[in-house]
């Protein structure tokens, strides 16, 4: 019987999904932004998730991931939720989390 081993892990978050696996650093990483900051940008490109292994399994739920771009619909400065559109979908995000999302515009 052979031993069976767990699937590839993300080395970010510590989780095993396969979209958020190999990321690379980017270049615009040095000059991205807060999402909580770039609220006013229109369409911006996510480079880099930080936070606790939690928040990371969950914005790879949403399908917020490194690479990946998406429209902003709020001002959501001062603290308040920013609304963001991605896949199609409108998602609404609280400040600690907008905080944790680094993104370049696009």
């Amino acid at each position: 019987m052979t031993k069976n081993h767990p699937g590839p892990v993300c080395t970010n978050c510590g989780n095993k999904h396969q979209s958020c696996l190999r990321r690379e650093k980017s270049p615009d990483v040095e000059h991205a932004l807060p999402l909580s900051r770039a609220c006013a940008h229109g369409r911006v490109k996510i480079c880099k998730i930080s936070g606790d292994r939690r928040l990371c399994a969950r914005m790879a739920d949403l399908g917020i991931l490194p690479g990946r771009e998406m429209e902003l619909l709020c001002a959501g400065g001062g603290g308040r939720h920013c609304m963001v559109r991605i896949n199609g979908g409108t998602i609404s995000l609280d400040s600690l989390t907008t905080a944790n999302i680094l993104v370049t515009p696009v």
